[in-house]
């Protein structure tokens, strides 16, 4: 689900992730998040052992772009779908909207009381068969994933009165054996972080069928989860280092700046070396490569 991002933007993207990735490789050794500087400690680290011994080997990593609806995604995803290294998996949109004749995604906006367990267990299944279908690049690139699903949308649902805490305790539990028994851990999560009002104007733009009844409220409501989960830590765990690019706002943050959109990295994660090291060099070699054809 993504806006338009002018191509002026794009330049935007590749500096700061060029140079993310230059620090990755430059870093003596793993951070450690509980003496990082605004860090919530261990509780927050939720990295799985097994898969970085895995990725260590086969030198192979995950990268989620997560967002808002209409907040860029898709056109990211979109800009790295050409390389011969890495592997782009946008969301399974086409699957909510069609699911044997009918439309759960269509329904979920419609009525979100009636719809929203139906549409959200079926959100989880495609996640899940996005994470755990094998990898062949070195390098996977995924349009939000099964963590923004539980922690974002489902939330969402329950906080705002529309899903009855009978079914957001069942997705919850199916969510919490899946994260436990099965291996969908992530190596980096690029947060593309668009003001509620930005999206909006997108949304409109692009005309969606289901999305013609989505208010700015609506918005409001998942920015602010989004907000939360990845800025602020204060609502569920963060599985990975947070990468962000501040997209619509009216002030500057970080080492790179670019008027009012850059990419900020939350040093708050910066262990894993090895597999940061392999992410940062497939991302570094592709940006630069990107950057000189310009």
């Amino acid at each position: 689900m993504a806006g338009p991002v002018a191509s002026g933007s794009r330049a935007l993207l590749l500096r700061p992730l060029r140079s993310w990735a230059f620090r990755v490789l430059r870093r003596d050794g793993p951070g450690s998040p509980a003496s990082c500087p605004g860090s919530q400690g261990a509780q927050r680290w939720a990295w799985p052992r097994d898969k970085d011994r895995e990725n260590e080997k086969e030198k192979k990593s995950v990268v989620c772009v997560e967002g808002n609806i209409a907040s860029g995604k898709t056109t990211c995803l979109e800009f790295f779908s050409n390389s011969t290294d890495i592997e782009v998996l946008t969301e399974p949109v086409p699957k909510w909207r069609n699911v044997r004749g009918h439309n759960p995604l269509g329904l979920m906006y419609q009525d979100a009381c009636r719809w929203g367990l139906t549409l959200q267990t079926y959100v989880q299944l495609t996640m899940l068969d996005q994470h755990t279908r094998p990898q062949t690049l070195p390098v996977r690139l995924m349009e939000r994933s099964i963590y923004s699903a539980r922690y974002v949308f489902v939330e969402n649902l329950y906080r705002s009165g529309k899903m009855p805490e009978v079914d957001y305790v069942v997705l919850s539990e199916w969510f919490d054996w899946i994260v436990r028994n099965i291996d969908v851990s992530i190596d980096l999560i690029v947060y593309l972080r668009t003001t509620p009002e930005t999206c909006y104007q997108r949304l409109k733009m692009r005309c969606r069928e289901e999305e013609k009844v989505i208010p700015l409220e609506y918005l409001d409501a998942i920015h602010h989860l989004y907000e939360e989960w990845l800025i602020k830590g204060s609502l569920f765990p963060v599985a990975a280092p947070v990468l962000h690019w501040l997209q619509g706002y009216h002030w500057q943050a970080g080492e790179e700046t670019g008027g009012q959109e850059s990419f900020v990295c939350n040093e708050t994660f910066a262990g894993h070396q090895l597999k940061n090291e392999n992410l940062g060099k497939k991302l570094g070699k592709k940006l630069r490569r990107e950057e000189n054809m310009k």
